[in-house]
């Protein structure tokens, strides 16, 4: 479970991120973000990515502070944690196996893991044939798939989504929704960001919407309303 408890950001030019956010997202949900621009969303994220913290308030993970872990700790909890970006973040000097076996060599994975895990999810999000080929050598949809696999071979907990379709088209972004449902549907829990209303519209799961730091509806099997 992961628990926002009165969390509020606020930077040093004094900008407001987040208001008094209150929060629980409970273990194998699918939860969708909404917002427009500077809502909040990508903050929130940062959070629970231990990458950002509250000015006040607490952000529990399982009942731990995430902000009070020491390095060695705070790398293990990052573990639990498979994070996918709009803009895919693969190193274009390896391959699509390169790019997820790297992310195993991270985390003291054998290489028998390695090989046996590495084709599995690339076979999972339908990739299995573009396994030696370079980031520059796939098109966008076939770059975030990478990205998804490499977010999901550790077996995470959770998977956080930053608008991972905000630069592919329908088709693409219908895959890649239907990859991330899929992830759920196995039990990890689901945290995306998406401006696409067809999206949110599509999944009917719960949707969090947020305005200038704050949330203002959640949801349980929402819509995308602004």
């Amino acid at each position: 479970m992961i628990y926002f408890d009165n969390v509020s950001k606020i930077y040093s030019d004094s900008s407001s991120a987040l208001d008094n956010v209150t929060l629980t997202i409970h273990p194998k949900e699918f939860v969708s973000i909404v917002g427009h621009s500077g809502a909040g969303k990508t903050t929130l994220l940062k959070m629970v990515l231990a990458e950002d913290r509250p000015t006040s308030g607490t952000v529990l993970f399982e009942s731990t502070n995430i902000h009070t872990l020491r390095r060695s700790k705070l790398h293990q909890y990052r573990r639990k944690i498979g994070a996918i970006f709009q803009d895919f973040r693969l190193l274009p000097n390896k391959t699509a196996y390169e790019n997820i076996a790297f992310a195993m060599e991270m985390v003291g994975r054998s290489d028998d893991e390695i090989a046996v895990d590495v084709p599995y999810v690339l076979e999972m999000v339908d990739l299995g044939n573009k396994m030696w080929n370079f980031p520059h050598e796939l098109s966008g949809g076939e770059k975030q798939r990478v990205a998804i696999a490499r977010a999901i071979v550790n077996q995470p907990d959770v998977v956080i989504a930053d608008e991972p379709t905000g630069s592919l088209d329908p088709i693409n972004t219908y895959d890649i929704v239907q990859i991330l449902k899929k992830i759920n549907d196995l039990g990890t829990t689901v945290i995306l960001t998406t401006h696409n209303k067809g999206v949110i519209d599509s999944l009917g799961k719960r949707v969090v919407t947020m305005e200038k730091g704050r949330v203002i509806r959640d949801d349980p099997t929402g819509k995308y309303v602004l």
